[in-house]
């Protein structure tokens, strides 16, 4: 049977092969340094994008300058000819599929069209704004999806899109992207966004598309990000509090309905039955009320 044994590699190595072998690794290294570089080049763009609008967006609107303003801002430092211009080629949206073949996921506007595409984006978000029965925060979501289906760019159409989402929710009031980071929860379940992004861009082209995939999908991701705000502010607020006075601040501090074992998870030293107690002096004062039954009762503040 055959012996594996790489010992030789110690010292029997001919010099030749040692020689290119120290020159790749010197080029390794210069490409890693470079490859580090151009990310951080790319973050800093990114972070010069997002203090722009946490600065300016008052100032600003959704307008074909101000997308690709963020591109260029994103891109500028890596790829000067392509930054700030829509694409000047088709594109595709490709993954590979678990045999390692590719696979056309979506094929986007083509390039010759995506100016008068993004044009007519703007004009509808803008007639949509002025139409007081169409709630705001749900056209958001349409838009992204629909600017994601555009992919007016050669590179950067996601960084652009979470900039874009980020932009119009402090424009329409929701600032929450100004302390969670709204593209942190987006990569931490970016199966799910992606999944649904999918099934939202069916016969997207025939306007035949089902935004509620992807809206269900926006609003998980907006109430993940508002929990965790709602977490923080609720651990400082529980600091060196009486039992009773701890559950109260839990229960009335907390931004959406909350059950009976967020409860217990956030004051794990109070057990149940006070939990309970302190729930039904709440409710007796009107302070809160209940929502739904069972396991499924939640509480919140009136």
């Amino acid at each position: 049977m055959r012996t594996f044994d790489y010992s030789f590699l110690k010292n029997q190595i001919p010099g030749q092969i040692v020689s290119i072998s120290n020159v790749i690794s010197d080029l390794n290294a210069k490409e890693t340094l470079r490859r580090k570089q151009h990310d951080e080049k790319e973050i800093s763009g990114y972070k010069d994008a997002l203090s722009l609008i946490h600065d300016e967006y008052r100032t600003m609107d959704l307008t074909e300058d101000f997308l690709l303003q963020m591109h260029r801002m994103i891109t500028g430092a890596v790829s000067v000819e392509e930054a700030g211009k829509f694409k000047k080629n088709n594109n595709l949206i490709m993954e590979y599929t678990p045999d390692g073949k590719r696979r056309v996921r979506f094929r986007p506007v083509e390039a010759a069209e995506t100016p008068d595409a993004i044009e007519q984006l703007i004009l509808a978000y803008m007639d949509a704004r002025q139409d007081s029965d169409i709630p705001i925060l749900l056209v958001i979501p349409c838009l992204v999806l629909d600017f994601l289906c555009i992919h007016p760019f050669s590179d950067g159409n996601g960084r652009v899109s979470r900039l874009l989402t980020i932009f119009l929710l402090y424009k329409h009031g929701y600032d929450i992207g100004r302390y969670i980071s709204i593209e942190q929860q987006i990569n931490r379940y970016r199966e799910a966004y992606y999944e649904a992004l999918e099934k939202s861009s069916l016969n997207w082209h025939s306007n035949e598309n089902d935004y509620t995939p992807f809206m269900i999908n926006f609003m998980q991701i907006l109430y993940r990000c508002y929990k965790e705000l709602d977490d923080r502010f609720i651990d400082g607020a529980l600091h060196k509090a009486k039992k009773s006075e701890r559950v109260r601040a839990v229960v009335l501090n907390s931004l959406v309905p909350i059950s009976k074992q967020e409860i217990a998870e956030k004051v794990p030293d109070i057990s149940v039955r006070t939990v309970e107690l302190v729930l039904g002096q709440l409710q007796k004062k009107g302070e809160i009320k209940k929502i739904g039954s069972f396991r499924d009762a939640r509480y919140m503040r009136i």
